[in-house]
């Protein structure tokens, strides 16, 4: 019998709020964190807008030397797990080290200091480069900072599958502690690559809007949609082993159930035209979870806005839900918070947690005109809702399928 796993802390640094309630609430009104790009000079770019993560402190977590040796992925992730164990309560010097682990990933890692690096060995020369490129740069860094900053000893994984990366990390984090290798494990995503070479790699693939209107720029399923908006940021959450988590009088926010992984298999960046990949994904999860399909009450789409994803996302759920599909609440958080990459499962995921806790469906923000080909719920108002059940999808570029069921803590 595999072990019970339950969400007991959470953290979430996004464009729309650098904390789960502030980032919830903006949900919930519907306000989209997406602007003109302020990072670097977009005048030789077609695209416009990002979503960018404002007003960024580190707080207490970190002294300012130690934050500038960490690239923005890795600070990103650091506050968020740092307002995840808060939020937990989880005392770390009473605990085994050793049996809190961290399973934090990101697609791309440090972009910033990769360009300024190259600036350097071009401008420079060799002896230039700055000593801690590598280091900074790797993507793992953002769970080895983790575990530097809090102390966790615990199994340390960074699994990197594109934008499926924070939920794949959630997922393995899930198995890890149901198997008996930990008691604890931090887990999500995290991504600052709003840089000019991602904006521009992105761009030439045709991945990213060209929209310079805000609120028409990240319209997931809207028959105007043309492409993603980039964001940034983390979601990182706290999960327990139910005795665990009881013994400690832990709040139990909900319990992670089920967990399905899958590959296409058919490209490098589109989906499966059909859907199958991601349909088999959500049927897994729903299995592994011990529940039936017509149980799940709501899916947070991975919903990019990009037409490929959204057509192929709505097959899918229709393959794998049959006649029950008309039936779900569907949303896209990418709405708001623009695509965070490796990060997007980890909001994602606090999202569905927190609709769990709140009975509420937040709208999928800036849909507005009906495509045929889409005929399901998505969410065009939030809702009122009893949400027992949710379905959080993430797909990456290479085929990858994750999907994660959270459910209603019940005894």
């Amino acid at each position: 019998m595999s072990r019970r796993v339950v969400i007991t802390g959470m953290g979430a640094i996004t464009p729309v709020g650098n904390n789960v309630k502030d980032f919830w609430e903006s949900l919930k009104a519907g306000r989209p964190g997406i602007g003109p790009i302020t990072y670097f000079d977009t005048a030789d770019f077609k695209v416009k807008l990002a979503a960018e993560v404002k007003n960024f402190d580190m707080g207490d977590i970190l002294d300012d030397k130690s934050a500038r040796r960490m690239e923005p992925f890795s600070r990103y992730a650091v506050a968020a797990a740092g307002e995840a164990l808060r939020d937990s309560g989880l005392d770390i010097e009473k605990e085994d080290a050793f049996r809190v682990g961290v399973s934090v990933g990101s697609g791309i890692g440090g972009m910033q200091i990769m360009e300024e690096g190259e600036k350097r060995l071009l401008e420079k020369g060799p002896s230039r480069v700055d000593p801690l490129l590598i280091p900074r740069m790797i993507s793992n860094m953002a769970a080895g900072n983790i575990a530097i900053t809090f102390g966790l000893k615990g199994k340390n994984i960074n699994v990197v599958t594109a934008c499926a990366t924070g939920s794949h990390c959630i997922g393995e984090a899930f198995r890890t502690i149901q198997y008996g290798d930990a008691e604890v494990m931090l887990a999500g995503g995290t991504e600052a690559s709003i840089t000019p070479l991602s904006v521009a790699g992105f761009s030439k693939i045709t991945a990213l809007t060209t929209s310079e209107d805000p609120m028409r720029a990240s319209i997931p399923f809207d028959k105007e949609r043309s492409g993603f908006v980039m964001g940034e940021g983390s979601g990182i959450v706290v999960l327990e082993e139910l005795e665990h988590a009881k013994k400690r009088g832990a709040k139990i926010y909900a319990e992670l159930k089920g967990y399905g992984a899958t590959c296409d298999a058919y490209h490098i960046t589109s989906p499966a035209e059909d859907g199958s990949g991601a349909a088999k994904a959500m049927e897994y999860a729903v299995k592994d979870a011990g529940l039936e399909l017509t149980d799940i009450d709501y899916i947070n789409a991975h919903g990019t806005s990009t037409h490929h994803n959204d057509l192929f996302e709505t097959r899918a759920i229709k393959l794998a839900f049959g006649d029950h599909a008309k039936k779900l609440k569907i949303n896209s958080t990418k709405s708001m918070t623009g695509h965070l990459l490796g990060a997007a499962g980890g909001i994602e995921f606090i999202a569905c947690v927190m609709s769990i806790n709140d009975n509420y469906v937040h709208k999928t923000a800036g849909l507005q005109i009906r495509d045929e080909e889409l005929d399901l719920d998505y969410c065009m108002e939030g809702c009122e809702m009893e949400v027992n059940n949710a379905v959080s999808n993430s797909l990456g570029f290479g085929g990858h399928n994750a999907s994660l069921l959270v459910s209603k803590y019940r005894e």
